[in-house]
């Protein structure tokens, strides 16, 4: 089994996002000023997102649908506009820290 570790609380958000800012975690959405902050391009969440450390035989037989992952991995997923238009970041990048 995969071993999960806390991976970070930042996002970095692209230059030019303009609100609404939306963020979810694994499809949840999160409330601004509870959940998260947003200061200078970056979203910063109240606790660690937790990801999953997948070793390359493990990788290799997930991908041949041998048997899946069971441990946790938190995805985050933010909506934001730029320029007018709506844009996505999916499983967004988590910073360390």
């Amino acid at each position: 089994m995969g071993e999960s570790y806390e991976a970070g609380r930042h996002v970095r958000l692209p230059g030019g996002a303009e609100p609404p800012i939306q963020v979810f975690i694994n499809g949840t959405e999160q409330e601004d000023g509870t959940d998260f902050s947003i200061h200078d391009e970056l979203i910063t969440f109240t606790r660690p997102i937790v990801k999953e450390r997948v070793s390359r035989s493990r990788w290799l037989a997930m991908s041949l649908g041998l048997f899946g992952s069971y441990g946790e991995n938190e995805t985050v997923d933010v909506h934001y506009r730029r320029r007018g238009k709506v844009q996505v970041i999916t499983d967004a990048e988590i910073l360390p820290g």
